[in-house]
């Protein structure tokens, strides 16, 4: 039998591979230091990036646009998109400050543009708007769908209202389901209209669209 103790290990030159090493340290001395200096160099210009560039821009176009988000709240639509001789519009925002700018801005701009009758421009600053939270995100999605259903554009108009009415399932949705349902009338799919009344009855009975309901099923019925 062999004896597992008598087995001998690998030697390790150590001093050989330190020297190989050393020889390789050398040749290739300056390639390693360019290396290195160039990942602090990249490092360097990212930080700087941040904090001299990027959050700046960011809280400036957040202080630009404060006036004009004062007179979207206040329903001056289009002082609000365009500005004035006092104020920075919210499309100049857009046009100067691109992504820096608060994603409320791109939501805001598609609803004066959809209340200007700017379908286009409406459907364009909110297919740019990536917010997150659900209300809103809902909200956009109807605004795009409202534009779409100006331009007579049924179809993409009822899709755009049904995903709105998934994307915040509240109380808020009966208003989606609505006009999906008007839009499916105006389709002549009366049966899919008959459908999402049915579905606002049932979910949202204790919202507006809820308690008005019934006459938009029997204007279906009588059909």
């Amino acid at each position: 039998m062999v004896n597992k103790n008598n087995v001998q290990e690998p030697q390790v030159d150590i001093a050989t591979a330190v020297s190989k090493s050393e020889k390789f340290i050398n040749e290739n001395k300056k390639t390693i230091i360019w290396s290195a200096v160039a990942v602090i160099i990249v490092a360097a210009l990212i930080v700087l990036y941040k904090y001299a560039y990027s959050e700046p821009r960011a809280q400036e176009a957040t202080d630009q646009v404060y006036a004009a988000e004062m007179l979207f709240g206040e329903g001056e639509f289009e002082k609000a998109l365009n500005g004035d001789e006092n104020t920075i519009g919210l499309a100049e925002v857009i046009d100067e400050y691109g992504s820096k700018a608060p994603q409320a801005v791109y939501f805001e701009a598609g609803v004066c543009a959809l209340q200007l009758g700017k379908w286009d421009d409406a459907i364009n600053y909110l297919n740019k708007y990536k917010g997150t939270d659900p209300i809103i995100k809902a909200r956009a999605i109807a605004c795009k769908g409202d534009a779409y259903s100006a331009k007579e554009d049924y179809s993409k108009a009822v899709d755009l209202y049904m995903q709105a009415a998934k994307c915040a399932d509240n109380i808020l949705a009966a208003s989606y389901l609505l006009k999906a349902g008007i839009v499916y009338e105006q389709m002549g799919k009366n049966e899919k209209a008959l459908e999402v009344y049915n579905t606002i009855k049932v979910k949202y009975p204790q919202s507006l669209e809820g308690y008005e309901i019934e006459k938009y099923i029997e204007r279906i019925a009588t059909k």
